[in-house]
C-alpha cells in the first residue's frame, strides 16, 4: 500500500495496515478481516518491499465521496487483483474500457499525494479535479525496461463526475487519469523484481543481460506467473536502449502457444516451453541458441540452477538442452574459467592473490616485464584470458602491454598522453570480451577515448555522443564488449553514466562509437570508483549531497534493491568485482590496504600495502 498515504481530503485518518497470517492487506474502504492468524501492526508498505505481502483491493462504498474515491483507487492501483477489476470500479464505465495499467508504471519516491479539489462550478462545472503529485524517481515503459531520473516533479490529473451506479442513484467516479500506474517506490518494490532477459551480442556467440521489471507474483493483466512474464517478456525482444548491439535467434513472429498462463519445472528443475508455430522455422542450432536464451533467463526465478529446457512448437519438441551445455554461451564466455584477483604491490609491481591451503590469502608476482620490476605500475588491467596485461606507468603518462605467464620485453609505449598533471594523463586501462583494450587520455587540452584493437597496434579514437562538455575520468567495458561504464566530471562533479558500444564494419575496418549515455547514479553527487559485478550489475563507490562515501550495487538501468548499501569502509579508492558473483570484491581502502569481502563476512585486510586491486578485464 501507499507508504505515508491516508485518507485524502478534511479529516484524513492515517491507516495503519496489519500483517495477517496470510500475511494478506485489505484496502480502502470497509472489508471484513479474516478470524485467524496473529495480527501485529506494521508499517506501510516498508521500504525495499516484501513479497510476501499480499495486498486485496475492496470496491468504493455507497455514496463515497470524491476524495475517498481517488485515495481508493490509488490504493487498489498497488493491488495484484485480477485485471486490476476492483481499481476499475472507480472509474466510469467508459473510462474503465480505456484505461490501460500495463501501457508503463511511473515510479515516485513516496506515494502520490492529492491537492485539494476544484470545487464544482467556475472552471470545472461539470465534476472535480484532483491534481496528483510527488517527486518521480523512475518511469517503466510498456516492455518492462526501467529507466531511472533524477528526482523530477511529477504532477497528473483525475478527474471525477458523477454516473448512476445500479440502483444507489448518482455516485462519484473518475472519468480521466494517466495511463498506466502511478506507484510509491516502496509499493513498486514490493510488486515487481527485476529479471535478465538474455540476448546474443550482434555477431557473437556470448549472451548479454538486459534487465527488466516483472510482477513479483500474478501478473493482473496477463494472469501469467513470474515464470511465464520472463518467458514472454524475453520473446517479445530485447528493450529499445540495447536493440541495437543484440541478436536474438528466435525466428520472427515467435510467442508463447496461445492460453500458456502457468509454466511449471519438473522435479529435476526441467522446463518445457510451448511455443507457436513460428518456432519450428529454427534449425537445431539455431534452436539451442533460444533454449540458451531461456536457461539464462529463468535463472534469476529459480533459487537452484535450471536443469534444463525443452522447447516445443505445436506439441512437437525442437530441441533439449542441459544448464551445462548452455555454459558455452555465458555472458562473460570464460569457459568454467575463475577469476583470479590481482594488485599493484607496494613497490609497484604486477602481484595475484590465490588462496593458501588453510583458505588464507596468499601472493605472488607476475612473470615478465610488469612483475620483475622492469618498470614502475601506477594502474593495470589484466586479459580477460589472464595472458597478457596493460599498465599505465611513469606517472600515468605511458600505456604498455605484456605477457605475464612468460618472461618477455616491455616494448615500446602503445599510448602516450602529453598531459601536465598524473590526474590530466591516462586513466587506468580496461579490456572488453573482443580482447580489445580502452584507456582515457584526460589531457584537457585534448581528451580521448582510445581502443586499441586486440591490445595492440595503433590506437583509435572512439567518439562518445552526449558528452556535453564532460571529461572521462575511468571506464569499465562489460564482458559482452557492448556496454561501458564512464565516470565523467564536469562542473566539479563526477558523475556515473553507462554507454552502448556500437560496432560498424569488420576487421580492420570497424568503426567503434559510444552512444545513448544513461545517467545510472544520479542519486550521487560524485563517484569515486566502478567495477562490474556480474552481467547487468555494477558496484559503485560514491557519496551523495552532504553524505558519507557509500559501497553499494547498482543495475545497469539505474535501480537498485534491497541490501543493495554493502558494509561500511572508508576511503575507497578503487574497487573491483569478478564476472562471477560469488567471488568476493576487493578494494583500496587507504590505511586498511588491500581489502576483501567474502560473501556473509565483512571486510577482511589481505595484503596492508598496495593500490590498483583488479579482476581479469
Amino acid at each position: 500500500m501507499g507508504a505515508d498515504r491516508g485518507r485524502l481530503g478534511r479529516g484524513r485518518a492515517v491507516r495503519v495496515p496489519v500483517v495477517l497470517g496470510t500475511a494478506a492487506l485489505l484496502l480502502a474502504g470497509c472489508a471484513s478481516i479474516p478470524d485467524s492468524g496473529d495480527v501485529e501492526p506494521v508499517k506501510a508498505s516498508p521500504r525495499g518491499g516484501e513479497s510476501q505481502v499480499r495486498v486485496y483491493a475492496v470496491p468504493p462504498r455507497a455514496k463515497a465521496a470524491p476524495d475517498e474515491i481517488v485515495d481508493g483507487f490509488l490504493e487498489a492501483m498497488t493491488s495484484d487483483d485480477p485485471d486490476f477489476a476492483m481499481a476499475r470500479k472507480y472509474l466510469t464505465d467508459q473510462r474503465s474500457k480505456a484505461w490501460r495499467p500495463e501501457a508503463g508504471t511511473t515510479v515516485l519516491r513516496d506515494a502520490p499525494a492529492a491537492a485539494a479539489p476544484k470545487q464544482p462550478g467556475g472552471t470545472d462545472p461539470s465534476g472535480m479535479t484532483f491534481q496528483l503529485y510527488g517527486d518521480q524517481i523512475a518511469d517503466v515503459d510498456g516492455t518492462h525496461q526501467y529507466e531511472q531520473v533524477a528526482p523530477v516533479s511529477y504532477t497528473g490529473t483525475i478527474h471525477l463526475v458523477q454516473q448512476n451506479v445500479g440502483s444507489e442513484g448518482k455516485e462519484w467516479r473518475i472519468d480521466d487519469l494517466p495511463q498506466g500506474l502511478v506507484l510509491g517506490e516502496s509499493d513498486f518494490q514490493r510488486n515487481y523484481r527485476s529479471v535478465n532477459k538474455y540476448y546474443f551480442a550482434s555477431g557473437e556467440s556470448w549472451l548479454v543481460a538486459d534487465p527488466v521489471y516483472i510482477r513479483q507474483r500474478i501478473d493482473p493483466t496477463t494472469r501469467m506467473d513470474p515464470v511465464t512474464q520472463a518467458v514472454k517478456a524475453l520473446l517479445d525482444g530485447p528493450t529499445n536502449w540495447l536493440k541495437p548491439v543484440v541478436d536474438s535467434p528466435f525466428p520472427t513472429g515467435t510467442a508463447l502457444q496461445k492460453g500458456t498462463r502457468t509454466l511449471e519445472f519438473d522435479d529435476r528443475n526441467g522446463l518445457k516451453v510451448p511455443l507457436n508455430g513460428k518456432a519450428a522455422e529454427a534449425g537445431h542450432d539455431q534452436c539451442r541458441k533460444m533454449a540458451a536464451q531461456l536457461l539464462f533467463t529463468l535463472r534469476d526465478l529459480t533459487s537452484t540452477p535450471v536443469g534444463r529446457v525443452e522447447l516445443l512448437a505445436n506439441g512437437s519438441s525442437l530441441c533439449v538442452l542441459d544448464g551445462d551445455q548452455a555454459e558455452e554461451f555465458a555472458p562473460d564466455h570464460s569457459a568454467g574459467r575463475a577469476d583470479t584477483p590481482y594488485f599493484v604491490d607496494r613497490e609497484g609491481r604486477l602481484s595475484l592473490l590465490t588462496s593458501g591451503g588453510d583458505g588464507s590469502p596468499e601472493q605472488s608476482r607476475v612473470r615478465g616485464p610488469f612483475g620483475d620490476g622492469t618498470v614502475k605500475l601506477d594502474s593495470v588491467a589484466v586479459a580477460r584470458d589472464e595472458r597478457r596485461a596493460a599498465a599505465v606507468t611513469n606517472g600515468s603518462k605511458s600505456l604498455y602491454v605484456a605477457p605475464v605467464t612468460s618472461a618477455g620485453e616491455l616494448g615500446q609505449p602503445l599510448v602516450t598522453s602529453q598531459g601536465v598533471a598524473a590526474k590530466d594523463r591516462l586513466s587506468a586501462p580496461s579490456w572488453d570480451g573482443h580482447g580489445d583494450l580502452w584507456v582515457a587520455d584526460r589531457d584537457p587540452a585534448k581528451p580521448r577515448l582510445l581502443r586499441l584493437a586486440d591490445g595492440a597496434g595503433t590506437p583509435e579514437e572512439v567518439t562518445v555522443d552526449g558528452l556535453g562538455g564532460a571529461r572521462v575520468e575511468a571506464l569499465r567495458v562489460s564482458a559482452d564488449g557492448v556496454r561501458i561504464a564512464l565516470l565523467l566530471s564536469k562542473d566539479g562533479r563526477t558523475t556515473l553514466q553507462i554507454g552502448r558500444v556500437e560496432r560498424h564494419g569488420s576487421g580492420a575496418d570497424t568503426e567503434v562509437s559510444v552512444v545513448e549515455l544513461q545517467a545510472t547514479a544520479p542519486q550521487m553527487d560524485t563517484v569515486t570508483a566502478v567495477s562490474w559485478a556480474g552481467p547487468s550489475r555494477l558496484v559503485v563507490v560514491g557519496k551523495e549531497a552532504g553524505g558519507v562515501q557509500q559501497v553499494r550495487y547498482i543495475q545497469t538501468d539505474g535501480s537498485t534493491s534491497a541490501g543493495s548499501v554493502l558494509p561500511g569502509l572508508n576511503q575507497v579508492t578503487a574497487i573491483a568485482a569478478a564476472d562471477d558473483e560469488q567471488q568476493p570484491l576487493i578494494a583500496d581502502s587507504g590505511d586498511a590496504g588491500i581489502v576483501r569481502l567474502p560473501t556473509g563476512a565483512n571486510w577482511q585486510t589481505v595484503v596492508p600495502t598496495g593500490s590498483s586491486p583488479i579482476y581479469p578485464g
